[in-house]
């Protein structure tokens, strides 16, 4: 194991070594392109290389297979064996003859890309690349083939006796990053400490991962982005069990983000049909799916009213749908994504999600999240809750939790939650990139992941990378503590004496205001406890004679990360304060004399 985990180091610090120098071919572009929009010419550019490396030694062999099977209808798959590849181009430039004829070099590249497979058109030109329009931006400004020259030099060599399949994908991930890590592009993206620490949550939570030969997964993202979150996933396993199966599925509505994900399959050797392109609100691809793990990190506060119709149906199909409790409210969806994940989850399936805090408390009683949170709780699916620091993502600042949910959760961990406070488990970044100041470093993330592991009230201390100290607070609570039951209360009307009004029946009459409406107030009776001993013990002292409607009682769900998690500070005593004050007033009027003069 600890060879693996140094192996996979060195590959780690290989890829982005080797990123940098390809990234470096971007100064070609300096000027024509600000630097936020430099991955949309070097992404396609590595993918087209790396394939061409891929196939030039198959490439005649390709043409030949080309030519005998012209006209047939199944000649895509005689091509693909002929390549070895589940891709090939049929056109007969290389990289070689592409670079001998630098005035012809447009025509001459457009001819070669338009000989790739379809799947490899697709990502180049009609899912959201488009990178037709940067050969014709290169070519008329006079750079098109000093771009291909330099990737067809030593920084531009992917031959796969030279870098790997596992290299590869490190350095085109390692590229992604470097495209999506910026305040324009940084929407589709979450950073790898993050997703690191998600991964190793889930696989924490997983008792089964080592059952049998090989760790045997099928990973799922809802909101995939670039799907860095797969690529990495797949990439803890396969440093667990060399010999991991591990399939990754996922789906992106953005075109460009879409492209990447689906050349990164590629380029991982995995099936980039599994990358889907469609909206998860109303489109979803994976009907019928069941995966062993699910990991997003849905968009918060996104709008879904032109989707509503559809997501109104789906509703309305209850338990045989994908979003079974009450809807959000209309402006803030990802609660939805969070269900869909539930609903593809297999018997024992994982999931974790990035939320904010809204999912903690926002909705009344039966409605919208709090029915969220009476569905997950009451299904004893919520495992734990991670708090982070805020300025840990590249396109927010605000606190945001992982959530971790288990469909088979252990004995130990039944009708419990751990709520894990790891807002202090992060390393300050010398530069910050977007909104993202803070990194959760490996110090930090196996605090975190000690922290759930021990599965008890605790506080876990440490010292950083940087020497600064990080703590993590957990917390275990019953799953009915978050639960109560909301009662509507009655203040009876009295006479002048004090007296309650009572009608013909002898039942008090309610007071009302000047508009003669009821007065009421409303108590959360902690779930469990007698509502007539609560009323007694709570309300009867301060509001003699009150009564509830038992008609009207809602059981409602919350979880009060922050007061869970509250330290009180004593007050400082009152003749400290003011002697404070009579010292402040001194010194005011020492300043005022020296200013003015004795006598002012």
């Amino acid at each position: 194991m600890t060879d693996e985990r140094e192996l996979q180091a060195t590959t780690t610090k290989q890829a982005a070594e080797k990123a940098a120098l390809v990234w470096s071919i971007a100064d070609t572009l300096r000027g024509l392109y600000k630097p936020v929009e430099y991955g949309r010419v070097i992404l396609p550019m590595t993918i087209v290389k790396r394939f061409h490396d891929c196939l030039l030694p198959t490439h005649e062999n390709v043409l030949e297979t080309a030519k005998r099977t012209a006209g047939l209808d199944v000649r895509d798959g005689f091509l693909r064996r002929a390549s070895g590849y589940d891709f090939y181009n049929t056109s007969s430039f290389t990289w070689e003859t592409l670079l001998a004829d630098p005035a012809g070099i447009e025509e001459n590249f457009t001819d070669y890309l338009q000989g790739f497979s379809e799947n490899v058109q697709d990502i180049l030109f009609q899912s959201g690349m488009k990178f037709d329009n940067e050969i014709r931006t290169m070519a008329d400004s006079g750079v098109l083939y000093q771009v291909v020259k330099d990737f067809g030099g030593s920084k531009g060599d992917f031959s796969p006796s030279k870098v790997t399949e596992v290299e590869m994908g490190g350095i085109f991930e390692n590229l992604v990053s470097r495209f999506s890590e910026t305040d324009e592009a940084g929407e589709h993206f979450t950073s790898r400490d993050i997703v690191y620490l998600m991964t190793d949550l889930v696989i924490s939570a997983d008792p089964r991962v080592f059952e049998g030969d090989h760790i045997r997964r099928l990973v799922y993202d809802g909101s995939m982005g670039t799907s860095q979150m797969l690529s990495c996933m797949r990439e803890r396993l396969l440093a667990l069990d060399s010999e991991a199966d591990v399939q990754t599925f996922g789906q992106e509505l953005n075109p460009f983000t879409f492209a990447i994900a689906k050349a990164s399959a590629l380029i991982r050797g995995e099936d980039a049909d599994n990358m889907r392109r469609g909206n998860t609100y109303d489109n979803d691809q994976f009907p019928g799916y069941k995966f062993d793990y699910v990991i997003q990190n849905p968009p918060f506060g996104i709008s879904f009213a032109a989707r509503q119709a559809a997501i109104k149906a789906e509703h309305a199909k209850g338990g045989e749908g994908r979003f079974p409790c009450e809807l959000p409210a209309v402006g803030d969806g990802q609660t939805l994504f969070a269900l869909n994940g539930l609903a593809k989850l297999k018997d024992e399936g994982i999931m974790a999600i990035v939320q904010d805090a809204s999912p903690l408390y926002k909705g009344k009683p039966g409605r919208g999240e709090d029915d969220y949170r009476r569905y997950i709780l009451e299904n004893d699916w919520l495992d734990a809750i991670i708090q982070l620091s805020t300025d840990s993502f590249v396109n927010t600042g605000i606190a945001t939790y992982i959530w971790l949910f288990d469909k088979d959760k252990p004995e130990s961990h039944r009708g419990k939650v751990l709520l894990v406070d790891a807002s202090n488990a992060f390393v300050k970044r010398r530069k910050g990139i977007g909104d993202k100041k803070n990194d959760i470093t490996k110090v930090c993330r196996d605090l975190i992941v000690k922290a759930y592991g021990s599965w008890a009230d605790g506080t876990y201390e440490g010292t950083a990378e940087d020497g600064s100290a990080v703590s993590v607070e957990a917390k275990l609570f019953d799953s009915t503590e978050f639960g109560f039951d909301r009662i509507t209360v009655y203040t009876p009307e009295r006479d002048e004496d004090g007296t309650v009004v009572r009608d013909r029946k002898g039942k008090p009459v309610a007071k009302t205001d000047e508009d003669g409406k009821k007065v009421t107030d409303t108590e959360d009776v902690p779930l469990g406890e007698n509502i007539d001993a609560y009323m007694q013990r709570e309300v009867e002292p301060y509001n003699p004679g009150a009564w509830f409607d038992k008609k009207k009682v809602q059981r409602g769900y919350t979880i009060p990360f922050t007061r869970a998690f509250y330290k009180y500070k004593e007050l400082e005593p009152a003749e400290e304060i003011a002697k404070r004050i009579v010292e402040h007033e001194k010194a005011l009027e020492a300043s005022l004399e020296a200013l003015f003069g004795e006598g002012r």
